[in-house]
């Protein structure tokens, strides 16, 4: 017999009427880039949403147009984060951070109807203008007047009411998109609908995810230009939990700051983040209050164990790790630490939670070698394969085929080992990993293990080419302000922990690495700058 259940759309829409309806004063803090506090509420925010969905369908935009952004973390953006999708739009997120040919290259291949650019952002934009002629532009400033040809964004919420009623919705329809960082190759376009963000959002707060609640004060540091921040902003809303965004200012002393004097509770970043910010605690133990500090979750690439045990025992915060994609939006899996491993030995527990931890509720994971899935022994290595309710079936208008699976599973480019209860190992990147004389050597490993080292801020380890083993390691090494080491000391540091063959053979000294736009190390342009060592 089948059960009748009533048919209520997954949009959007159902988060928004619920923070707004229930959580009405809650509040909404943005700095904003002339380092002043706004404060807002979801009641403001709702009003101010339905206000531009109006405004942008009287402009001409209509269901499926997408509508791009080019803004920092604010009130504003999160405006948009639901106007643009209650007016049946697709909202489109632009990486400021990318080169400008890159957002040319997006925004025609997304075909963007229009964008909403923060005032100063504009000299960015004007790089990329010729690359998409016809887009509206709606400028999100402090009172200036909008350029000539441009709109002014408080101008055009003024046009639109917020007895805005909004089209009928599909879930299925697309609600956002984003692109990848293009380490290798062109960006590619990612569509999440409407049903996957909604699932996302109930997922990620969950207790075995980010575990938000109402009472919660979430400040995501990751960007929302970067994977719709992780989520944060839409399971906030969800939860009823208050929102701090912290505007163009990432710096460790700036975001400390706003931490302490706003309360936070839940915060997400990427490693480099977070490691900048313990130099600052420790360089100022007792300046910030962060007591009220719950979760730190920290994803977009592998955390080194010295970051974690660094916060945790010097400074009593809670890092918890997650892995995730863009094409992941971005949940993928969390290192929450099991009930049973709560009382084990300390170095028991931390190795668990430097892991990537287990598959998200409706994320099913598998690793393959050669189109057959490897045990789950935590030791046989295979490409982690994954898919759900949010996780990506193909890139948007684009035909290949190479990261998706015939059976509907997409392919991660991850190398991971999969423990007997579902825990997740990234070893490396499959286009990372050094293959020297038949075996593998993880860089990732020895990475982390660099990174314990007192004069050690950043290593990353690539592969060279070698006549004899095919590759071999070569360590890039950012020192710590006033400290150093040698070649010699480094090797030594790593011996106990590594077979004599996998230690690198050359260590070079830099003062920086390079860094995607979202906070990954670039090793495609180490090895072209140390491409010929060791051949």
């Amino acid at each position: 017999m089948h059960g009748l259940m009533m048919d209520f759309p997954l949009t959007l829409s159902a988060i928004l009427r619920r923070a707004e309806t229930l959580f009405p004063h809650k509040p909404v803090v943005s700095r904003r880039a002339d380092k002043s506090i706004h404060r807002s509420t979801y009641a403001e925010i709702g009003s101010r949403a339905r206000r531009l969905a109006a405004a942008l369908r009287a402009l001409g935009i209509r269901p499926g147009d997408r509508v791009a952004t080019l803004a920092w973390s604010h009130s504003r953006h999160l405006e948009a984060y639901f106007g643009i999708p209650l007016a049946g739009a697709v909202l489109h997120t632009l990486n400021l951070r990318l080169h400008p040919d890159d957002l040319g290259y997006i925004a025609t291949h997304a075909g963007d109807r229009a964008i909403l650019v923060d005032a100063t952002l504009l000299p960015l934009l004007e790089r990329f203008r010729s690359a998409v002629p016809d887009a509206k532009l709606i400028v999100m400033g402090d009172g200036q007047p909008a350029p000539a040809g441009m709109l002014d964004y408080e101008s055009l919420l003024d046009t639109g009411s917020a007895a805005f009623t909004e089209p009928e919705i599909d879930e299925r329809e697309a609600a956002a998109m984003c692109y990848t960082s293009g380490t290798t190759g062109r960006p590619k376009g990612v569509l999440y609908s409407h049903r996957a963000i909604v699932l996302h959002s109930l997922a990620s707060g969950l207790s075995c995810a980010m575990g938000l609640r109402e009472d919660d004060v979430a400040l995501p540091v990751v960007p929302m230009f970067h994977v719709n921040a992780w989520g944060l902003p839409f399971t906030a809303a969800m939860a009823g939990a208050a929102q701090v965004f912290p505007g163009p200012y990432l710096d460790p002393t700036s975001l400390l700051e706003l931490m302490s004097a706003e309360r936070v509770t839940v915060t997400a970043g990427v490693p480099s983040i977070w490691a900048g910010i313990l130099q600052a605690l420790d360089a100022k133990p007792g300046v910030y209050d962060l007591s009220s500090m719950r979760t730190m979750l920290v994803g977009g690439a592998a955390v080194p164990p010295a970051i974690l045990r660094g916060f945790q025992e010097r400074h009593h915060l809670r890092v918890l790790h997650a892995w995730g994609m863009t094409e992941t939006t971005p949940l993928g899996t969390v290192a929450e630490l099991p009930s049973d491993l709560a009382s084990a030995p300390i170095e028991e527990r931390y190795r668990y939670r430097c892991t990537q931890g287990q598959p998200a509720p409706f994320v099913e994971i598998r690793a393959r070698v050669a189109d057959s899935d490897v045990p789950w022994d935590g030791k046989t290595m295979g490409e982690l394969e994954v898919r759900g309710p949010w996780v990506a079936s193909a890139y948007y208008g684009d035909d290949s085929t190479d990261r998706f699976t015939a059976d509907g599973w997409f392919r991660t480019g991850d190398l991971v080992t999969i423990g007997p209860r579902g825990t997740v190992e990234i070893r490396d990147r499959i286009k990372d990993v050094i293959k020297s004389g038949g075996e593998w050597i993880s860089s990732l490993a020895i990475e982390n293990a660099l990174a314990g080292h007192p004069a050690v801020a950043e290593a990353a380890v690539i592969a060279m080419p070698d006549a004899k083993w095919g590759e071999r390691p070569l360590a890039v090494v950012v020192f710590r302000p006033g400290a150093s080491a040698t070649p010699e000391e480094l090797r030594a540091f790593l011996a106990p922990h590594f077979v004599s063959w996998a230690l690198p053979d050359a260590f070079e000294i830099v003062t920086e690495i390079p860094k995607t736009s979202t906070g990954k190390m670039q090793k495609s342009v180490l090895r072209e700058r140390f491409g010929s060592a060791g051949a």
